[in-house]
């Protein structure tokens, strides 16, 4: 078990299949469910309740020919930071995004404080932050603050240890699948950096995960 990740090899081959534990985590609003909803089951609905706790979804990747991705997303309700119970949903998570919605400035002052309180509670084995995402959600709509100067979000994500970030929009689906293909990417290079039962001859085909369509609308600063 590397990455507190679990790879699972079969009896016939060098197929793998790893389950990973992925946070979304930001402020109340900001479309956390949305956006799961429409990456799991490519649904989306005005109309979700306040996420009270935690909640739960599995998606599955066929990643490559020999390679199974579990991603297993943990929806964590925007008041949670607040309470002493982030430090037990984070556990073992080895990836995370950080929403917030581009058409309210205030979600996003609360950014740093959410990747804070993540860095504080989690880590690699080898120390290191958990690869982090940056979502500006709801970007369909009319934005305020930072997110209309890429080039300060650019900045900031540069400053703040962020993988990357993306406009997303659940109810259109910009760039959802997109935003997850590339943290998984960043997941499968710290298994492979750090694990230690892979063979030195193995490759992730990181450009295979279940992508349809065309290129990102708007591509990550990674």
């Amino acid at each position: 078990m590397t990455l507190r990740s679990k790879a699972i090899m079969t009896s016939t081959s060098d197929k793998r299949e790893h389950l990973y534990k992925i946070l979304v985590i930001g402020g109340l609003g900001t479309g956390k469910t949305s956006f799961i909803k429409r990456y799991v089951h490519q649904f989306f609905s005005q109309n979700y309740r306040a996420t009270i706790g935690v909640d739960f979804a599995l998606k599955v990747l066929q990643w490559d020919a020999n390679t199974i991705v579990r991603l297993q997303l943990w929806d964590i309700a925007g008041q949670e930071r607040f309470g002493n119970m982030t430090r037990v949903y984070y556990k073992e998570a080895v990836g995370a995004f950080i929403v917030f919605d581009v058409t309210r400035s205030g979600t996003f002052d609360c950014v740093s404080k959410w990747k804070e309180d993540l860095d504080s509670k989690v880590q690699l084995p080898d120390g290191s932050p958990i690869p982090c995402i940056l979502l500006a959600n709801k970007c369909d709509q009319e934005k305020q603050g930072i997110i209309t100067q890429p080039e300060k979000m650019d900045e900031y994500v540069r400053e703040n240890g962020f993988a990357g970030w993306f406009e997303t929009s659940a109810k259109e689906n910009i760039n959802i699948d997109e935003a997850a293909r590339a943290l998984v990417n960043k997941i499968l290079i710290n298994d492979k950096l750090i694990s230690a039962d892979l063979a030195d001859g193995d490759k992730f085909n990181l450009s295979a995960a279940d992508a349809t369509g065309s290129d990102a609308k708007n591509k990550c600063s990674c």
